[in-house]
């Protein structure tokens, strides 16, 4: 494996204020990055025991939509038994993943031992348990590094599903021998590859947070959570508009973006800035969904260690998820100063968690994000790392 530099520090930065209440049993997060809990909760990445138990009741008493959720996870090529393997020692990705050594089979696998998880958690049946066991077996036993251009998203992507499978099998199944083995592959193999995070477009850091949150949190190493942290106060702020930003979006420090010209062309070109626009939106949707679900899953996994940080983001993931519904939705011409008049729709399955969390705990409208999270359910899988979250989080007040 070729060395790449780790850095732990935590890098102040401020976190913008909001005005979304929060749950009396979350901590809310003052001014600067959250620091990690003093005990880690688990099972706590993406979601929690009691919003499993709630999932398993639902699915028991053949209640919809979680039944359909649950059967289409199970009858999916990832909940299968039948599931075979296949780890490699470098996984080589490319741009958009050519070459692609490793890429899909990577993906995919992650996502098939949280589905086996998820399916085992719910049913009980052994057998799916020890699927995600060989699943995370084989891989930990394996890969050694990701190589090549788009090493940092692959590993962004593959990692952001190991820990949700992890946390269910370790904490709440227990008979896994070689739970050590895989702690220290994520410690080794992934961590190094995204520890600085990513200057690229902001799906791409965004995920890598996302990751980065969920491996801190199944290892229960304080540095690793805060740095993720560190980086979402920086990131997020710079994703997703508010028209209290000013006139220009706020920006990444690293990335240098110092004048208009370039804010706009990092923008994909666009130079009207209103509430809910993303840094992606005139790329297309599906980019711009990859960075909304990360923004959520980052924001559920911390009010699960006890953080709620829903006050200081939940109106940026609100503004966000509405305005990409309603244009999502098609009911009117799209204007020419958004996007040169032309939108790639195509959001994904990527507006369960926030949805749930905005709408349903906290009680806020959202009219547009509604209607389209609930004539797409069961949502699905995007194949790269979200997963069955209408069966997880589909009003679920946990």
């Amino acid at each position: 494996m070729r060395v790449k530099s780790v850095l732990l520090a935590v890098v102040s930065a401020g976190l913008v204020a909001g005005a979304l209440s929060s749950p009396a049993t979350a901590k809310p997060v003052a001014a600067g990055p959250a620091e990690a809990p003093a005990v880690f909760a688990h099972p706590g990445v993406g979601v929690s025991r009691a919003q499993l138990d709630f999932v398993k009741a639902k699915v028991q008493a053949g209640a919809q939509p979680w039944t359909n959720a649950y059967n289409q996870a199970r009858n999916s090529a990832y909940g299968s038994l039948s599931r075979t393997p296949k780890p490699r020692a470098v996984v080589e990705c490319g741009p958009v993943s050519n070459p692609n050594n490793g890429c899909t089979d990577e993906r995919q696998d992650a996502i098939a031992a949280y589905t086996t998880a998820l399916v085992w958690y719910i049913s009980g049946d052994v057998r799916y348990a020890q699927k995600s066991i060989q699943l995370m077996d084989a891989w930990s036993a394996t890969i050694r590094d990701h190589t090549n251009s788009n090493a940092p998203l692959q590993t962004g992507w593959s990692a952001a599903s190991w820990p949700k499978a992890a946390e269910i099998i370790k904490h709440a199944y227990g008979n896994w021998p070689n739970s050590g083995r895989f702690a220290t592959m994520l410690r080794n193999v992934y961590v190094p590859e995204i520890i600085n995070g990513s200057n690229s477009n902001g799906n791409w850091e965004l995920v890598i947070i996302e990751a980065l949150q969920g491996i801190g949190v199944f290892l229960e190493d304080r540095a690793i959570y805060d740095k993720a942290i560190s980086l979402f106060a920086n990131r997020a702020p710079a994703y997703v508009y508010l028209e209290s930003d000013g006139a220009l979006p706020k920006t990444v420090p690293s990335q240098n973006l110092n004048t208009r010209d370039k804010i706009v062309n990092y923008w994909q070109g666009q130079g009207t800035f209103v509430t809910g626009l993303t840094q992606e939106t005139c790329r297309d949707f599906t980019h711009a969904g990859y960075g909304i679900s990360s923004i959520s899953h980052v924001l559920e996994t911390a009010r699960i260690q006890g953080i709620d940080m829903y006050p200081q983001y939940g109106e940026r993931l609100r503004q966000a998820l509405g305005f990409q519904s309603k244009w999502e939705r098609n009911l009117e011409p799209v204007p020419s100063w958004l996007c040169g008049g032309a939108l790639k729709r195509g959001l994904g399955p990527t507006t369960e968690v926030g949805y749930n969390a905005l709408h349903t705990r906290l009680g806020i409208a959202m009219a547009n994000t509604q209607v389209i999270t609930e004539s797409r359910r069961p949502a699905g899988t995007n194949a790269l790392f979200v997963a069955w979250e209408t069966l997880t989080h589909a009003e679920n007040p946990s």
